[in-house]
């Protein structure tokens, strides 16, 4: 008698099936995704986010509010500006707050 197993013939592992296109599409753009957040949250995009839309909305508050509106989103723009550790523009906003609020009637401190 002859031993079954030892006649039939040893079958090779299955070939690890290529990485497909998409695959790898879908991995590149996680990964592009990943550094984009990393760098949205601490290289300063969110201070910078906040800033663009405070000036956004002061924008607003010229179109269609009062002169004390204009003195109060002034203020905010330069509190997001110094937030962004933005110099520059916190000196320009705060300069722009100044004139805002002696039009709207604030005194100076």
């Amino acid at each position: 008698m002859s031993n079954p197993t030892v006649d039939q013939p040893v079958a090779e592992p299955p070939t690890p099936a290529p990485a497909k296109p998409k695959s790898i599409i879908g991995a590149l753009f996680s990964v592009g995704v990943f550094i984009f957040v990393i760098y949205y949250f601490w290289g300063g995009g969110v201070e910078n986010k906040v800033a663009t839309d405070a000036v956004d909305q002061y924008h607003i508050a010229v179109r269609n509010g009062t002169p004390m509106d204009r003195c109060v989103h002034a203020g905010l723009v330069s509190a997001a500006y110094i937030q962004a550790k933005d110099e520059a523009n916190y000196k320009e906003w705060k300069a722009r707050e100044k004139a805002d609020c002696a039009a709207a009637g604030v005194p100076e401190e």
